[in-house]
């Protein structure tokens, strides 16, 4: 059976607006052409689909459920067109997201101001999620692209690029002066009240493998939810705070904090950009993406 597309297109607004004149003039129409359109999809479909009343038309039985089903799919043919729109649009467009406090803060905040400025219109949506969650919004089509920080696994799909390194460090307050200028080994830190991130984040994962690595099996006496946190806790001398350097560089710089002086300093790492290959980034978001890679 080959019905033509527009019939339902016709079929569709009428039992939307209850109205065959209604769905004339929205669809830019005369209403015996919207009329006949009904008539010959109820002829090919065998059926009767709507009801005249004082106040227009209503949907029998059938109409309800073949309703159902156009209203469906007729609808996500403008979901995808609206959506099409908002990639092809760099004056009212849209960009999704992913970074957790830390890319946020010390890597996207800056391209996202330069961006704004360029192009005003365009609305920017940042979903604040650590590395596993934001790579799971990739994956659902949920973001553009995410900034991420090592280590971690994506699929296939994904791909990376590095963008900036970041080093681990551990910083302590005065009340550790004594181990200012002293050159620790990563032993000796299992013998430190540490303070680090909680959980199953890229940084917290990143750090215990290594020491893990060397033998060496930290046992927190504060484990918290963000690095900020844990550099006022530092600062407060409850403890070694173990921080990616952004977060503690200007404490360091003005005195209120100290970088431990490691013999090996722990391996540094990237923020990193990721986009997938199954979710195909808006022009609005290429565009922010050149400018954080250089490119434009």
């Amino acid at each position: 059976m080959d019905i033509s597309l527009e019939y339902y297109k016709i079929f569709y607004y009428v039992a939307k607006t209850g109205s065959f004149t209604a769905a004339a003039e929205k669809l830019s129409i005369s209403q015996p052409a919207v009329s006949q359109a009904v008539k010959l999809l109820e002829r090919e479909l065998d059926g009767s689909f709507f009801l005249r009343t004082q106040k227009g038309v209503r949907l029998t039985p059938e109409g309800e459920m073949l309703y159902s089903y156009i209203a469906a799919g007729y609808e996500s043919i403008l979901k995808g067109e609206e959506l099409l729109r908002r990639r092809l649009d760099l004056e009212n467009g849209e960009i999704r997201i992913g970074a957790s406090d830390m890319t946020l803060k010390y890597y996207l905040l800056p391209y996202l101001e330069e961006f704004h400025d360029k192009y005003p219109g365009i609305k920017v949506s940042v979903t604040n999620a650590p590395t596993p969650e934001t790579l799971e919004y990739l994956y659902n089509g949920k973001i553009d692209f995410g900034i991420v920080s090592e280590p971690f696994t994506a699929k296939a799909s994904v791909k990376t690029k590095q963008v900036k390194e970041i080093r681990d460090i551990f910083v302590a307050g005065s009340r550790f002066s004594h181990l200012s200028g002293k050159e620790l080994e990563y032993r000796d830190l299992e013998e430190l009240p540490i303070i680090c991130l909680e959980g199953l984040t890229s940084t917290r994962t990143y750090v215990d493998q290594i020491l893990k690595n060397n033998g060496v099996v930290l046992k927190p006496e504060f484990e918290l939810a963000t690095s900020d946190m844990i550099v006022q806790f530092s600062l407060r001398n409850l403890g070694i705070g173990s921080v990616v350097n952004d977060f503690a560089k200007e404490y360091i710089k003005n005195g209120e904090l100290f970088e431990l002086a490691l013999k090996r300093q722990l391996p540094p790492r990237h923020y990193c950009i990721v986009t997938s290959s199954k979710n195909p980034v808006s022009i609005a978001a290429g565009k922010l993406l050149d400018m954080m890679e250089g490119n434009s």
